[in-house]
């Protein structure tokens, strides 16, 4: 695996556009009536766009609304509001018939392994339904493309004819990145890819995710709670909070020079080896109190009640999402102000480290980081993925 992800290209049309998407579940009162008394907004106005053959890494904690928007995209959920631009079509308005054929190209990789297979079918029947479904290939080839598909993606292709409570959860979660490139698509909506594999597994998959990607074309839509994979595999990044976009921009800028605190509390959770190794620690930015409630999110500013910088116009105004960069916006009233940075010795140099994090006798210092609040934090990764080998 190289150390840089696919790049990005600035002049790449997009393959989808999201335009302000909603997401908002009634809530029911109790009783006969049953009458709406509000809402769980969770996804609101949220906008971005995926290049053609790119990546765009979703990240937040859990509850913000990641996987929910993944899930409108692939039209799992019927959206509320706002748009989905892909190929010309609007995910979000078109009918479930309409909606049959684009499912050839817009494809999801589910988060957990053991609830998204149906227990009752063969591994070689829930691989090879979409082959058969779309008509993709006669119907004497699916059995051998199917065994090929589980070689992909490194289980026995004799275990086609095995249910899935017969594997582990990793395999599980193989045989659903199966089941989602069996029909070559365009677009990859990956919720949590690798959050169910060993650490080994994790960086074989990464690499054959990349792998399909450069091979196909195909454009990810990559949610993670993990920053060191999706640095590794985005180049673009968009964090969310509580159903909201509060920054977004291309992968150095995020990673180097993050402007909301809540990306940079997120950021500062990130271990640092090489920093470890010399001695170094990068201070940990704690963030404070419960996140609200989606049924009545906060006025203004929804990130306000556990912002250390909070003030009167946050309670009032909700910050626009406002370009501080070629590829960066952010959505704070005092972005940048936060700006905390590990503490590390002012002559201090980044030594090569082994897998262990210890330094190697002889090796060449290198100069750190311009900017030592965000270092490279894939690194950790790498010693993985060359242990996975």
């Amino acid at each position: 695996m190289s150390h840089a992800a696919t790049e990005l290209d600035p002049t790449a049309e997009p393959v989808l556009t999201i335009d302000q998407l909603r997401m908002h579940f009634p809530v029911k009162s109790s009783g006969l009536l049953r009458r709406t008394i509000g809402s769980v907004q969770a996804v609101d106005g949220v906008s971005f766009e995926v290049a053609r053959a790119g990546s765009l890494g979703l990240v937040g904690e859990s509850g913000c609304g990641k996987s929910t928007t993944g899930q409108a995209i692939v039209r799992l959920l019927t959206p509320t509001g706002g748009s989905i631009m892909f190929e010309g079509h609007d995910l979000a308005k078109i009918s479930n018939r309409e909606m049959k054929p684009l499912r050839r190209d817009v494809q999801m990789i589910f988060q957990d392994p053991y609830t998204s297979l149906n227990p009752r079918h063969t591994v070689g029947s829930i691989v090879g339904s979409p082959l058969a479904v779309h008509h993709v290939v006669p119907k004497k080839q699916i059995l051998s493309r199917v065994q090929e598909l589980l070689e992909v993606v490194g289980l026995n292709p004799e275990h086609y004819n095995r249910y899935p409570n017969e594997f582990s959860g990793g395999q599980r979660q193989r045989i659903g990145i199966a089941r989602a490139l069996t029909l070559n698509p365009k677009l990859l909506v990956a919720d949590e890819p690798v959050s169910a594999l060993d650490v080994s597994i994790q960086a074989q998959v990464i690499n054959l995710l990349q792998d399909l990607q450069r091979e196909f074309d195909i454009a990810f839509l990559f949610i993670a709670h993990d920053l060191a994979v999706v640095r590794h595999f985005c180049p673009e990044v968009a964090v969310m909070y509580l159903g909201k976009i509060v920054e977004i921009g291309d992968r150095e800028s995020i990673y180097q020079h993050a402007y909301h605190p809540y990306t940079q509390a997120l950021l500062s959770a990130v271990p640092d080896v090489r920093q470890a190794a010399i001695g170094g620690r990068r201070e940990r930015i704690r963030l404070e109190g419960d996140v609200p409630s989606p049924i009545n999110p906060p006025s203004g500013c929804r990130f306000r009640t556990r912002c250390s910088l909070a003030q009167e116009i946050c309670t009032r105004v909700e910050p626009p999402l406002l370009q501080v960069g070629e590829r960066h916006k952010v959505a704070c009233h005092f972005p940048g102000e936060v700006g905390h940075h590990p503490t590390v010795p002012p002559t201090a140099e980044l030594l090569a480290v082994d897998e262990t994090g210890s330094p190697i006798a002889g090796a060449t210092p290198t100069a750190p980081p311009s900017i030592p609040g965000y270092a490279d934090t894939w690194f950790d990764l790498d010693h993985h993925q060359m242990a996975g080998k």
